[in-house]
């Protein structure tokens, strides 16, 4: 029997409510029936769910979030908050470092300085000594350009859509690691649906790292990897060039703007348009 919500905030239940939930950052000790009402609703167009939905989505673009609370309330949660603004821990730090050491392969690693919990992205100088003469450490780069290099065998990414975009109109194949939010079905389509890439567990370990590094760069997975990557490449630059798909339905809605009644300007970017 499935949990369906009533008017008068009772539930009929065969216990499923009482399911603990441990996928929540910073709430311990939490269950289904803990969750607000409109968190347990089994109606997918259920109005709140689908607003509060999208008004989390939105905050995902919001350059500062006021929280209406303080820090000895929800300590836990203001953490776990906090982390997640971060990209990674001082400890998967280190073990990218020594995955990358590791492998013996030529790299580029662009680091920031607050890509890490706490803005300590230092790296132990043994690691520097260690990969001196085949490793770049750098801060930024720019990152098409990059890409789209011959000497560029691999790209190890969180899987944000606009740097795999990136990497695969370069035909470079991936080893993904990702992290939040869309980037695991980014993953997923990257490794299972469109063959150009490696997963790399969350939970990383040097030794997953290295391995991944090697099988991409010169293991016979790589190899299919590399074919399946210039292939889309090849695709990409097909859908672009002047007469391809996307580029026919770019010039139908510059078409579709130009046409609506009443328009007498249209702004001009560059040449572009």
């Amino acid at each position: 029997m499935n949990c369906k919500l009533v008017k008068d905030e009772k539930y009929i239940s065969n216990g499923y409510l009482d399911t603990a939930v441990d996928w929540i950052p910073g709430m311990r000790d939490i269950w289904l029936r803990d969750l607000p009402s409109y968190m347990r609703t089994t109606d997918p167009n259920d109005f709140m769910f689908k607003f509060l939905g999208e008004e989390a989505s939105n905050c995902m673009n919001a350059s500062a979030i006021i929280f209406n609370t303080f820090d000895y309330l929800e300590n836990e949660v203001l953490n776990a908050i906090t982390s997640n603004v971060t990209l990674m821990t001082h400890q998967e730090l280190i073990e990218f470092a020594w995955g990358l050491a590791s492998s013996k392969k030529p790299f580029l690693w662009v680091l920031r300085p607050d890509i890490v919990l706490g803005n300590s992205a230092k790296l132990p100088e043994y690691f520097i000594e260690e990969t001196k003469d085949r490793g770049l450490v750098v801060s930024w780069c720019p990152q098409d350009q990059v890409l789209s290099h011959c000497s560029v065998g691999g790209f190890l990414t969180h899987c944000g859509w606009n740097s795999m975009t990136v990497s695969i109109s370069g035909g470079v194949p991936m080893i993904c690691w990702p992290y939040i939010g869309e980037q695991y079905t980014n993953c997923r389509y990257t490794c299972k649906v469109w063959g150009i890439g490696v997963e790399i567990d969350p939970t990383v370990k040097r030794e997953q790292v290295a391995e991944a590094i090697k099988e991409l760069m010169e293991g016979e997975k790589g190899k299919e990897t590399k074919k399946e990557a210039l292939q889309w490449k090849q695709k990409a630059e097909n859908a672009t060039r002047q007469g391809g798909l996307s580029y026919h339905n770019f010039d139908r809605f510059i078409n579709e703007v130009l046409s609506i009644k009443g328009t007498t300007k249209i702004l001009q970017i560059d040449g572009f348009l």
